[in-house]
């Protein structure tokens, strides 16, 4: 059987755990700084437009249409395929006016296509106002920060607070980090990322919480290992758990990525960058907080007797 890591591997991750925190906080600095100075590309979710998607009966060319927007005088606009090279998706910013203007841009930008394409089969349109997009701007980020604080409270009463402080610093810096790559890559930051953003943080709380448990029973069974022991101990169980799950999953998501289409390259390239956080941060930052926070060993002990009895 093919094994991803040796048996009985005593790799000594807490030794790392000082150079790890500092290159962490060091990239979430620089995350808060590229949101604060460059900001996302948000989507017409966010930031209001409208959209078009249609079809031809050959390849768009989408440089010609880049082209054919450009002329209309639109403003900010985006072109991309969708699903196949015979769809696409176009999106507008959003007009000066009422949605009345919205619809007319709409109707106008199809008139031009279909003066170009007298095949051209549209497959959806509409608009978000901005006071939409505001809301689900508002939405989003009530969503993400609801998901961290029951994460808390879960892991709170699953174990001790320590547990649930460590799980949540670990969850709130992937999040960071994802924003961050976000910012840098400019890629189009819309709800499907919202999505994504609520994947990784259930995703990474598994991950945590497999070594969380491992680390409990660890702290039962062994009552003359120190607390950092454990802890290397624990991770090294559960390493090759972790590295299988991780590779498995990126497998998925990199045929995602390539083979998927441009509509759900943003998903996946969040999901990809999200597994690695993920997994880096459950090893490097989510169990180094237990140390940090002096979890005693005679609170596990206690806690054990009393759900026996």
């Amino acid at each position: 059987m093919l094994r991803l890591v040796p048996e009985n591997t005593k790799i000594n991750f807490l030794g790392m755990r000082m150079i790890a925190l500092a290159v962490s906080t060091m990239l979430v600095l620089a995350s808060i700084g590229l949101y604060v100075s460059k900001d996302l590309n948000y989507g017409i979710d966010f930031k209001g437009g409208s959209s078009v998607a249609f079809e031809l009966t050959e390849p768009v060319d989408l440089g010609h249409i880049r082209e054919m927007l450009g002329s209309l005088n639109l403003g900010d606009t985006s072109v991309k395929e969708f699903g196949a090279p015979e769809k696409a998706m176009v999106g507008i910013e959003l007009q000066d006016g009422d949605e009345e203007v919205q619809n007319q841009t709409i109707e106008l930008v199809k008139s031009t296509f279909s003066a170009e394409y007298p095949d051209i089969v549209y497959l959806s349109s509409g608009s978000i106002g901005s006071t939409v997009s505001g809301e689900l701007k508002s939405d989003g980020i009530l969503a993400v920060s609801l998901a961290v604080f029951f994460v808390l409270l879960y892991i709170w009463f699953r174990f001790e607070w320590q547990f649930g402080l460590g799980a949540v610093i670990a969850l709130v810096h992937d999040v960071v980090l994802t924003i961050g790559f976000f910012a840098i890559t400019q890629l189009e930051f819309n709800l499907s990322i919202i999505a994504a953003l609520l994947t990784i943080v259930g995703y990474s709380l598994n991950d945590t919480v497999v070594v969380y448990d491992r680390v409990r029973e660890n702290i039962r069974r062994y009552n003359k290992l120190t607390l950092l022991e454990v802890l290397n101990l624990s991770l090294n169980q559960t390493l090759a758990r972790t590295l299988m799950t991780s590779i498995t999953t990126l497998i998925a998501l990199f045929a995602l990525f390539f083979f998927g289409g441009e509509v759900i390259k943003g998903f996946t390239a969040a999901m990809i960058w999200g597994v690695v956080i993920g997994t880096y941060s459950s090893v490097f930052i989510a169990s180094p907080m237990l140390l940090f926070f002096n979890v005693k060993r005679e609170q596990m002990i206690i806690h054990s007797d009393d759900s026996q009895a």
